[in-house]
């Protein structure tokens, strides 16, 4: 099974086309001022000294390399004089600034430049592996070869002194990234010893010879023996993104097990219901089952997007819906809401309820960090630690790569975008065209030309509809040259609940319409979001919110009625206030100022 490169497609309209543009326009060059304000790209020049402002942090590597990745893939589709310049700069500084040994990186060249490879948590192969995943899109997109023979040297260093030499510090980074990384470099390459390399580090995470094993970065215990998720999300995702790919090109079918029952743990037990993962906010890490707190979730924006890789590598593993379905959550929700509508800020954390006012309840202490966390309720243009920003640019930028995998005789149609795609199947020159709205509605039209071929299509989870034979959630259909195969896969407005131990949500209701969640809040409905009961046997009307031009629902609701007089404890009334409550998708909220939000919500 292979994936369909994103390139083979273009996104003519709908959501994702408007996303799109929003990045090539709008994003890419947000981002790109906010780092040049805060000395990221500068710190490239590796001219830093004590005293002098915007000191390397030993994760700006990163920052800038997602950046660059996200060009590339603009690149590929559209080349942009202005963006291949800035990358160009900054390759000429990286060569500048590579040790003779191939090792670069911006903080230990000026600031610790004694101490490589000496302290597990300093992102030194994180970072390795971003600058590895930029050198690799960026030659693929421009065929210039400068920036992907830079790291391969550094490669070669790498794997000079954790494998030949054994002297470093630490065995296995800190924070996963490279083994995947090291994974796209063998595939662009053909070069077998970085699959090597990355099954090195897959392998001797947990195990005795690991130095510094813990919870926190998944070294606990071998990988092939783990069956929960554990530990920091974004790094549990990027190790298990990872694991499914040498899964897949060494047919190791344990790993591939472990991989299924992690993929299980999370999504059945440690998920929340928009797709986020990494409940707590003390380590962004995962806690135990059914822990999923609304109010103080953390939901990391990379975790999302982290998921959603891992689900997608899956599929090359096994192509059932359970992996497809997962990754349209999470794009529709958990993911989408990371950006604002304008495309300018972002969020860190993705929060599942908002309650302004309790951003204040720890008004004694003066230290902010006595205070109880609360995810921020409005996004921000840049962050200290500002992996988000740049990772939501380069998936935006690379959406298509979910939307098929192929392979020897047939096309597989995970995700649903109005699009064309031209690819190469069974020796055949096939065009592959999508007419949809999706999500909006469930219509979607398939049309083949070029020859006959196989198409495996996926039913959506949230389909209840017995229209089509599908086996793990995919519909086959033998499909001959200019035909047009038509779904349409009927949308109703769904009240969800969570399983009992999912304690928070218990005797809550969430709004899903299709593969989007919905969520209200206050600037729409008036304050004390949770005390509002929604109209359990009134129908939704579904039309669109004006002012955010996003969809809308609304539907018959009933608040408690109070007066200024009535005690904070009284006895039981049935006298309720009816209203039209309003509902947008959650990926829209908290674009028009402070205001409380609810996905959760009391039925009558």
């Amino acid at each position: 099974m292979k994936f369909v490169d994103y390139s083979k497609t273009v996104i003519d309209s709908g959501i994702w086309k408007k996303k799109q543009d929003m990045i090539r326009t709008t994003t890419i060059y947000s981002v790109y001022d906010r780092f040049k304000e805060t000395g990221r790209f500068d710190a490239f020049k590796c001219d830093w000294k004590e005293g002098m402002p915007f000191k390397p942090h030993i994760f700006w590597d990163s920052d800038v390399a997602k950046w660059i990745e996200s060009v590339a893939y603009l690149t590929k589709k559209k080349r942009d004089k202005n963006l291949e310049t800035i990358v160009d700069k900054t390759v000429s500084l990286i060569e500048k600034n590579q040790s003779p040994d191939g090792y670069f990186n911006i903080y230990f060249t000026v600031v610790q430049p004694d101490k490589r490879f000496t302290y597990r948590s300093h992102h030194e192969l994180y970072c390795a592996g971003h600058l590895i995943e930029a050198a690799v899109a960026y030659y693929s997109a421009t065929g210039k070869r400068k920036f992907l023979d830079l790291m391969c040297r550094y490669v070669d260093y790498i794997e000079k002194r954790f494998v030949k030499e054994k002297d470093t510090a630490f065995t296995a980074p800190g924070h996963e990234e490279i083994e995947l990384a090291l994974v796209k470099l063998y595939e662009c390459t053909g070069e077998k010893k970085y699959l090597d390399l990355s099954k090195h580090f897959v392998d001797i995470r947990g195990t005795e010879n690991d130095i510094g094993r813990q919870l926190y970065d998944q070294s606990h215990i071998p990988v092939r023996e783990q069956t929960t998720a554990e530990g920091h999300a974004v790094r549990a995702v990027y190790l298990y993104c990872a694991m499914a790919d040498v899964a897949l090109y060494t047919n190791d079918k344990e790993l591939k097990d472990a991989c299924v029952r992690l993929f299980s743990n999370i999504v059945n037990k440690r998920m929340y219901i928009t797709g986020g993962i990494g409940s707590s906010s003390v380590g962004e890490a995962f806690t135990v089952d059914y822990d999923l707190p609304n109010l103080i979730c953390y939901t990391e924006t990379c975790a999302s997007i982290g998921l959603a890789l891992f689900a997608m590598r899956m599929l090359r593993l096994d192509n059932s819906s359970v992996y497809s379905d997962i990754i349209e959550k999470i794009i529709y929700n958990g993911f989408l809401s990371s950006v604002s509508l304008d495309g300018k800020s972002f969020f860190y954390e993705n929060p599942c309820e908002i309650i302004p006012y309790l951003h204040y309840r720890d008004v004694s202490f003066a230290d902010s960090n006595r205070r109880l966390y609360m995810p921020k309720t409005q996004r921000s243009e840049v962050f200290d630690c500002s992996c988000c920003p740049p990772n939501i640019t380069r998936f935006i930028s690379s959406i298509a790569n979910l939307i098929y995998t192929a392979d020897e005789n047939t096309l597989y149609v995970h995700q649903f975008m109005q699009s064309k795609t031209e690819l190469v199947i069974g020796g055949k020159n096939i065009t592959v065209r999508q007419l949809t709205k999706y999500p909006e509605d469930g219509k979607v039209k398939i049309k083949v030309t070029g020859g006959n071929i196989r198409l495996a299509v996926r039913i959506p989870g949230w389909y209840e509809g017995n229209d089509y034979a599908a086996e793990k959630g995919y519909a086959y259909f033998d499909v001959a040259d200019g035909e047009t195969l038509d779904f349409n896969f009927r949308m109703k407005v769904k009240f969800v609940e969570a399983r009992p131990e999912a304690l928070f949500d218990c005797g809550r209701y969430a709004v899903a319409r299709g593969p989007v969640i919905f969520c209200s809040e206050s600037v729409d409905n008036g304050p004390d979001l949770r005390d509002i009961r929604l109209d359990c046997r009134s129908a939704f009307k579904y039309g669109k919110n004006e002012a955010l031009g996003v969809p809308e629902l609304s539907v018959k609701a009933y608040r408690r009625t109070v007066s200024a007089e009535t005690p904070l404890y009284h006895e039981k009334s049935d006298r309720l206030t009816s209203f039209t409550a309003r509902l947008i998708p959650y990926y829209a909220f908290a674009n028009r100022g402070e205001s409380e939000m609810l996905i959760w919500h009391l039925l009558k």
